[in-house]
């Protein structure tokens, strides 16, 4: 695709003026905690892209970390870097557009979950055959995660795109996935703390796909509650043993790994509720 208008660029001074030269800027966000900044981009075709630059030396490593594991992990949720340039001193990626909001948002006082119409609060509404078949989504993609070898790190609602006009799931942002086992090498990890195992806090503790399985293991008992105080669970008691086991503060008591971890999960998810056990029930809405 050397004569792609994007894809076919190689180096550039600066990423705007080409972003403005190429096609119509539709969107165009502040420096995320990262340290990188995202656009919106649609060609005169009709093509969306998503551009995402480095602005600091901390974001470069990020976003060369990012560019490795989708060199590694494919999979049809994971929204895939396609292409690299260099901007400066630094790079951008380019990845497809993709509908979509991220189900974390910032609310000054509130949870993120909270925000009155906020988006997980949306998604946490939803029945739970819609919220039980994303989740599903999210696990599938981390078998792949596992099967390359990598590990979660950062992964939190803000890595899922959630379409409510077509029901469609993506996964962003993956870029401090790392191949395991590792060390952690500074005092924590990067990372949301409603999601992180405790280990991802030690200096010097060891990442591996338990970390993993911690962290799916939130996922699943924070997509599922009605709130985020996690007094409103909506799933089977036989669900939420599997999140207890998934989320041991010790990880040698998880899962051995993703795949045990998500069979027996979607076991669980199987298994006929009776009347005390079924979603929604009197005896569910207790942490």
């Amino acid at each position: 695709m050397t004569d792609h208008p994007l894809l076919g660029t190689h180096e550039v001074p600066a990423l705007e003026p080409l972003l403005a030269r190429v096609g119509e800027v539709f969107a165009a966000g502040p420096v995320h905690d990262s340290g990188c900044r995202t656009y919106g981009v649609r060609l005169p075709d009709g093509e969306r892209w998503c551009v995402k630059e480095a602005v600091t030396d901390a974001a470069q490593r990020s976003l060369d970390r990012g560019w490795a594991f989708h060199r590694a992990v494919r999979h049809p949720v994971i929204v895939p870097q396609v292409h690299r340039l260099r901007v400066g001193e630094r790079s951008a990626v380019v990845l497809p557009w993709r509908d979509g909001v991220s189900l974390y948002h910032r609310a000054p006082a509130a949870g993120p979950g909270q925000r009155p119409g906020g988006a997980l609060a949306r998604f946490r509404a939803l029945p739970m055959a819609r919220v039980l078949a994303a989740l599903d989504l999210i696990l599938d993609a981390h078998l792949a995660v596992e099967q390359a070898g990598y590990v979660a790190v950062d992964f939190y609602d803000g890595a899922v795109l959630y379409d409510f006009a077509t029901h469609t799931l993506h996964l962003v942002d993956l870029d401090e996935y790392r191949r395991g086992p590792f060390a952690v090498q500074a005092d924590r990890l990067p990372g949301s703390r409603r999601f992180m195992a405790p280990e991802e806090w030690v200096r010097g503790a060891v990442i591996d796909i338990r970390t993993t399985v911690f962290t799916l293991g939130r996922t699943a008992r924070l997509l599922l509650d009605a709130g985020d105080e996690e007094r409103a669970w909506r799933g089977t008691p036989r669900q939420r043993a599997v999140i207890t086991r998934a989320t041991c503060a010790d990880p040698p008591h998880r899962h051995s790994g993703v795949r045990q971890f998500v069979e027996e999960w979607r076991a669980a998810c199987r298994a006929p509720a009776s009347n005390s056990h079924s979603p929604l029930g009197r005896g569910e809405l207790m942490h």
